[in-house]
């Protein structure tokens, strides 16, 4: 599962930056990912209220806080990718289960 969305968010970000012009040179990966952090981090202080919401909905700044954790799980895996990192094994090292493994994070009714 991470493996196969490594590959996807590597064909999607080498697309952007074919189509821009962008050079990802091995600074890049973790330079663009703390912008990233940075975004998700303003899109929660909208939320909490903590920030000005500039004219957004409360249904618009939790789909911009969406956006942005999905903008940081791309850059971490992109960062992964491009560094060689083995992440399921790192998952499955620190936090104790297997990632490959269907439906590990579907939420069970108890």
């Amino acid at each position: 599962m991470v493996l196969q969305l490594m590959q996807d968010f590597e064909t999607a970000s080498r697309r952007y930056v074919d189509h821009h012009g962008v050079t990802r040179d091995p600074d890049w990966y973790v330079l663009k990912l703390h912008e990233e952090v940075g975004e998700l981090t303003q899109a929660w202080n909208r939320v909490r209220g903590r920030a000005l919401a500039k004219g957004r909905s409360e249904e618009e700044m939790r789909r911009d806080l969406c956006d942005e954790a999905a903008d940081v799980l791309g850059h971490i895996l992109l960062f992964a990718h491009a560094n060689g990192l083995d992440i399921e094994a790192a998952i499955a090292r620190k936090w104790r289960f297997e990632p490959s493994r269907k439906n590990v994070l579907a939420i069970k009714d108890n």
